[in-house]
C-alpha cells in the first residue's frame, strides 16, 4: 500500500468569513498572567467527557501540547511531546507559568455553565448562514469577539458507484478510513485511507489492496484526490466550533 500526496488547489476555498459572536466569558483572571514569549500563542480547544462531565483543556504548540482535565478529584495534567507524560517539553520557568495560567483558565471555563453550549450553538448559527451569534442570558457583561471563519475547500459530490463515508480509525497521525458500498446500503468496505504527514502536516492517501476500482466506478487516483478534499475540510482544517472556541479562550486568556 503506497501513499500519496496530492497539492489542493487553494483557488477553491470559498472566501473567509467574518462573524461575530456575543459571550460571556466571565471576570477573564487567567489574562492577568502573561504567558512567556515563546508559549504566548498556543492552539487552545475545551470540550466535556459527555459520560463524566469532566472538562479536558488543550493547549497545543508545534514544540508539543499540555492537556489539563478537571473532574470531581480537581485538576489534573499531562503533556505531549516528551518520553514522560509528566516531563515539560519546555524549561520549568516556562512550564511553571503555563501551567498557572491554565489551571486558572481550566477552572474559569468550568464554572461558566453555559460557554461551550453557546460556542456550539453559536457554530449551528455559522452553518446556517447568519453573521451574528448572540445568546440567551440573564443581565451580565457580555464580551464581542469577531472571528475570521475559514472557508472549506470546494470538493465534488461522491460521483462513483454505490455510497461512501469516512470514520475515524486506530492509529497515529490522525488516520481515517474511507467505506465504500456498492449497493448504496450503509457503507462497510475500506477502499482508502487518509492521514497527516508527521513532518508536513499535510494529508497524505493510500488505496486498500485489492479494491475493484471498476466496480467503484473511479480510478485509484480520482478517488485518493477526492478522499484528500474530504480529509483536508473534516479533519485539517479547524471547523467553525474550533475556530469560535479558540478565539473565546484566547479572549479569556488574555491572548491576543
Amino acid at each position: 500500500m503506497s501513499d500519496q500526496h496530492f497539492e489542493q488547489d487553494e483557488t477553491l476555498r470559498l472566501p473567509t468569513v467574518q462573524f461575530r459572536v456575543v459571550l460571556d466569558l466571565g471576570p477573564r483572571l487567567a489574562a492577568a498572567i502573561t504567558l512567556p514569549p515563546e508559549l504566548a500563542h498556543p492552539d487552545l480547544f475545551a470540550d466535556r467527557d459527555e459520560e463524566g462531565g469532566a472538562l479536558n483543556l488543550s493547549i497545543d504548540y508545534d514544540s508539543g501540547q499540555l492537556h489539563v482535565l478537571l473532574d470531581e478529584a480537581g485538576p489534573s495534567f499531562h503533556f505531549h511531546g516528551t518520553i514522560d507524560p509528566m516531563e515539560s517539553p519546555w524549561p520549568a520557568d516556562q512550564t511553571q507559568i503555563l501551567l498557572e495560567w491554565a489551571l486558572m483558565l481550566v477552572q474559569e471555563v468550568d464554572a461558566l455553565d453555559d460557554l461551550l453550549d453557546s460556542i456550539y450553538e453559536a457554530a449551528e448559527w455559522f452553518e446556517q448562514g447568519f453573521t451574528l451569534y448572540v445568546p440567551e442570558t440573564e443581565p451580565t457583561q457580555l464580551e464581542l469577539i469577531e472571528v475570521g471563519i475559514i472557508g472549506e475547500l470546494l470538493t465534488l459530490p461522491w460521483l462513483g458507484s454505490g455510497r461512501v463515508d469516512h470514520e475515524h480509525i486506530d492509529g497515529d497521525n490522525h488516520p481515517i478510513a474511507l467505506l465504500w458500498n456498492v449497493n448504496n446500503d450503509d457503507p462497510d468496505v475500506p477502499i482508502a485511507r487518509a492521514w497527516l504527514d508527521p513532518l508536513t502536516g499535510e494529508p497524505r492517501t493510500a488505496a486498500e489492496p485489492g479494491v475493484d476500482w471498476n466496480a467503484v466506478a473511479m480510478s485509484e487516483s480520482e478517488v485518493l484526490q477526492w478522499l484528500v478534499g474530504i480529509y483536508t475540510n473534516h479533519h485539517v482544517a479547524p471547523t467553525p466550533e474550533a475556530q469560535i472556541m479558540r478565539a473565546a479562550l484566547e479572549r479569556m486568556g488574555g491572548i491576543s
